[in-house]
This record gives structure tokens, C-alpha cells and sequence, in this order.
């Protein structure tokens, strides 16, 4: 007798969520689309990446930069939103407001559930890495889009046209500012990160314009600190989809980078500020 084949499909793993950098490419490793790869992947999601500068950088400094025209970059993300579900975005160093305007155009209709912003604007060896021109354009146009966004205290203040914060009141303040100039729905979080103030203790402050979450972790003593940022707001991106919501995803997120900040002399590469160790738990 042939056994009966039960037709009802066996139960698989939870479908694993699809995330995409949209940044620069540091050749290095250490920030850039090629470290969210790799925060990515560490955290359980499928990366995707599109190059929106190119860079020539290692972890002493950058030496060069090329901006990717804009009309590709948008191509880039609509080519992979017609065949890949996206469920989160990470949006770090575009360069240009020409290239901010293709991304803001090509996302606007796509509805992605999270779009996480990291505004980057200088790299850690004090290059410049958006043109000043172009800090409007992504005030004005990817911060009403953004759903969280992590901007350090320098950032900050260029974003604000306004001097870096220097107390933990200011940043409250500071956080109040940003969030104001967010779309007003509800669900739109700031994250700054207060690494800049001095002390032992790093931190950050979590806000939706009601609550007022402080985040606090002592400082982790190493010079290999370059992609910080990145890893961080990649991190975000890959958490948010798999958690309930923004406190407990940003608090997994930041557990994950002080990790990979622990572990980040174990590697050595370059002579400068090296990269965290992304893949800490398996190598």
C-alpha cells in the first residue's frame, strides 16, 4: 500500500527579514555599506547594498571621494525594491544633494516599514564626507521620511545650525529639537548619541516627543573605534524588524556595538583607527 502523503505544508523558520545600505563604500571594511553588510548578517538578516559615493579610505584617512551619479543611485534602489521585499532601510553617507534627492525620490512611494538615518557627515579622521551645501537637502527632505534617526552631537548641531551640545540638559533639549523637525506622526524616533561628552560613561538619549529614554554604558577603552556609527545604525536596522518595538531594539542594538567594541583588538588591521570586530561571536 502506498502511505498517505499529509498535503498540509510543514511549519519552516520565520521568514528572515530583508534589509538594505544605501551608503559609500569604504575599500577598508570599517564603515560604509561594507561593515552594514556585516552588522547585518551578524544580527540575522539578509543585507543588500546600494553604493550611493565611493571612497579611497583606510583606517588613517580618507583620500579620496567620488560621487556615483544620482539618476544610478536611484536605479540601484528601484531595481532592488521591484524583486526584493525590503523591510528595513539604513541610510548612511550619500555625499551630495543631488544623490539625497534621487534616494528621498526612489523611497518615498516604496512604504519600507523602517527607515533608519545615520547622518553622516564626517568621517572619523575629521574628513569631510557631505558637502556643506547639501545639509539642507537632507534636513529637508530624508528627516520627515526617516522613522528613527542617530545623529552624533556634531551632527547634531550642523543639522540645527547650531554649536555641538557640551551637557546632558542641552541634549535634551537638542532631542526635542530634532524630533520637531521629523514628521509629526506618531512612531518617529531620534537616537542621539552622546559618545562626544566627556566622562567614563557614554550616553545616549532615545525620544518620540513624549518619551524621554536615557541610554548609558561605560566607554569601552580602544582606539579601534572607526564604522562605530555604521555599525550602529545598521544594527537598528536589522533589530527593528525582529523586536516589538524601538526601545528594545535600540537597547539589542547598542548591546551589539559595545560588544563588537569589546572584541575589536583582537583584530588587527591597519595602523590607524581600526574597525569593531562585526563577527565577534563566531570568529
Amino acid at each position: 500500500m502506498v502511505p498517505m502523503i499529509d498535503p498540509t505544508p510543514v511549519a519552516g523558520p520565520p521568514a528572515r527579514c530583508h534589509t538594505v545600505s544605501i551608503a559609500g563604500v569604504d575599500p577598508s571594511g570599517g564603515a560604509g555599506v561594507l561593515a552594514d553588510v556585516k552588522a547585518m548578517s551578524a544580527l540575522g538578516a539578509y543585507a543588500c547594498g546600494v553604493i550611493a559615493a565611493l571612497t579611497a579610505q583606510n583606517t588613517r584617512g580618507v583620500t579620496g571621494i567620488a560621487p556615483v551619479a544620482p539618476e544610478f543611485v536611484r536605479q540601484q534602489i528601484l531595481t532592488l525594491l521591484d524583486d526584493v521585499r525590503i523591510d528595513a532601510v539604513k541610510i548612511g553617507m550619500l555625499g551630495q544633494a543631488p544623490v539625497i534627492g534621487a534616494v528621498a525620490e526612489a523611497l518615498a512611494p516604496a512604504n519600507i516599514p523602517h527607515i533608519v538615518l545615520d547622518p553622516v557627515m564626517v568621517a572619523k579622521s575629521g574628513d569631510h564626507l557631505l558637502e556643506r551645501q547639501a545639509v539642507g537637502a537632507l534636513r529637508e527632505q530624508l528627516l520627515p521620511m526617516a522613522t528613527l534617526i542617530t545623529p552624533n552631537l556634531p551632527e547634531a548641531g550642523v543639522l540645527l545650525d547650531q554649536r555641538p551640545v557640551e551637557t546632558l540638559k542641552e541634549m535634551r533639549r537638542v532631542a526635542e529639537r530634532l524630533r520637531a523637525v521629523m514628521a509629526p506622526a506618531n512612531g518617529r524616533w531620534v537616537l542621539l548619541k552622546g559618545g562626544h561628552l566627556p566622562g567614563s560613561e557614554a550616553i545616549d538619549l532615545l525620544h518620540d516627543g513624549d518619551r524621554m529614554i536615557e541610554l548609558s554604558a561605560p566607554k569601552v577603552p580602544t582606539r579601534n573605534t572607526h564604522g562605530t556609527g555604521c555599525t550602529l545604525s545598521s544594527a537598528l536596522a536589522a533589530l527593528l524588524p525582529q523586536h516589538d518595538d524601538v526601545p528594545a531594539a535600540t537597547r539589542a542594538a547598542k548591546d551589539y556595538v559595545i560588544q563588537a567594541l569589546r572584541h575589536a583588538d583582537r583584530l588587527k588591521v591597519g595602523g590607524g583607527h581600526g574597525p569593531l570586530h562585526h563577527f565577534y561571536r563566531w570568529w
